[in-house]
């Protein structure tokens, strides 16, 4: 058994210079042997008459001359019949040597090209897989703490080089997703300490000794405070999580009707809300869409400024269909604007105010945006008004179907939307 790809080339390439080189030989014997004898007699007759020819005609005073046709009505004379037989038993003898030392030169040629056949098999199989034993070797080497590594070859253009070359960009995509979700993780922890460290504190200072009724009060209200606030961060995480999973089910949902109820539910006192909602219909779950629209518009209203504007759009084209949310507000570097879709991530450092939120809201949408087979695009406004615009681009594929989509699907609650 060939139990490497070296090998296994090797004997392909192998053989397939033998069997070449062999039918090479074979070709060169047919063709000769079909006119050797031809060439051969009239060799012997023109330029090495036999001696009993050659005798024959001194003595009668003809002279040897190259063999010629007789004429159709003249019959051959015994000397010519012994001439021809001469003739004939020599060419036959010549042909049969001469073929017995091109098979013996043959054959040897055979083996010791099939011997170079090999080894040059062997040497250009290992050149062709040099670079996958490179890539081998790099993604075996490979671990947490050294996923900066590439293969980087340098060959000339081809299909390993594309190969390596798109090893290195998957090597790009794994390193950014283990950087966040290391990122998370710590991120997470520090997110779930802080109210733990807030309780306990209240716990043991606040309620220290015997305080009076009011303070209690005001510690237990600052406790519940705190314990809504991992409550809305915890269901966000699920909620993260769910929306990365996937979709159960879809159902037919019409995005406009969906964005005016939530802009209507939406607290926007002293902001202008312009609405441009075409009818949109796309398919997907129903809830998950609602969070991914009230995230959106709960950012808007809260990275807004005093006598700010907030416009939501949608609309369909030939690609598909488009949901809007633009706002005001301060002006955001378009360099920070990636950076604000990763979970935790915020324009400022946290506060730990009411209502500040957790900084998960545009990596749910992202994350929601994904699961529907959606793009999401954010950038930042121009100064003076500043803020950002997001969009969600829904594939044209995401329209209402004709069947029933919603049959024998598991419902999911929509519970009321938070700050996160």
């Amino acid at each position: 058994m060939l139990r490497s790809e070296r090998a296994r080339l090797t004997a392909l390439y192998g053989s397939l210079l033998v069997l070449a080189g062999g039918g090479l030989i074979a070709l060169v014997n047919l063709l000769l042997r079909g006119g050797l004898y031809a060439r051969i007699s009239g060799a012997v007759t023109t330029a090495v008459p036999t001696r009993d020819l050659e005798k024959a005609l001194v003595e009668a005073g003809r002279t040897p001359v190259p063999a010629q046709s007789l004429p159709p009505d003249r019959i051959p004379s015994s000397e010519e019949f012994r001439g021809y037989a001469v003739t004939r038993n020599l060419s036959s003898a010549v042909e049969q040597a001469t073929l017995h030392e091109l098979l013996l030169v043959s054959l040897v040629a055979l083996a010791v090209f099939a011997v170079l056949s090999v080894w040059l098999a062997w040497w250009m199989a290992g050149r062709v897989l040099r670079p996958v034993g490179v890539i081998t070797e790099t993604a075996r080497r490979l671990s947490g703490a050294n996923l900066h590594e590439r293969i980087s070859l340098q060959a000339p253009p081809g299909e390993l080089k594309r190969l390596a070359d798109t090893f290195d960009g998957m090597l790009d995509r794994i390193e950014s997703l283990v950087g966040a979700q290391r990122r998370f993780a710590a991120n997470a922890a520090h997110e779930l300490r802080t109210p733990l460290a807030v309780q306990r504190a209240a716990a043991e200072i606040g309620l220290a000794g015997e305080p009076p009724p009011e303070k209690v009060a005001r510690i237990r209200e600052r406790l519940i405070g705190v314990a809504d606030s991992s409550e809305h961060l915890i269901e966000s995480l699920l909620l993260l999580a769910v929306s990365e999973e996937g979709l159960e089910a879809t159902e037919p949902v019409d995005l406009a009707e969906l964005a005016g109820a939530d802009l209507a539910a939406t607290a926007h006192e002293g902001l202008t809300a312009v609405a441009d909602l075409a009818p949109l219909t796309v398919e997907g779950d129903r809830a998950l869409l609602d969070h991914l629209i009230r995230n959106l518009l709960t950012n808007a209203v809260r990275h807004n400024r005093p006598g700010g504007r907030i416009e939501v759009s949608t609309a369909r084209g030939p690609a598909g269909g488009v949901l809007t949310v633009s706002n005001t507000g301060p002006v955001i570097d378009p360099g920070d604007v990636p950076r604000l879709l990763e979970p935790f991530r915020r324009r400022a450092e946290r506060r730990h105010t009411a209502g500040e939120g957790a900084g998960l809201g545009l990596s749910l949408v992202a994350s929601i945006a994904r699961a529907h087979g959606a793009r999401l695009r954010a950038e930042a406004n121009p100064a003076p008004d500043g803020g950002m615009t997001v969009r969600v681009l829904f594939q044209a594929g995401t329209g209402t179907g004709t069947g029933d989509s919603s049959a024998g699907r598991k419902e999911r609650p929509i519970r009321p939307i938070h700050p996160v």
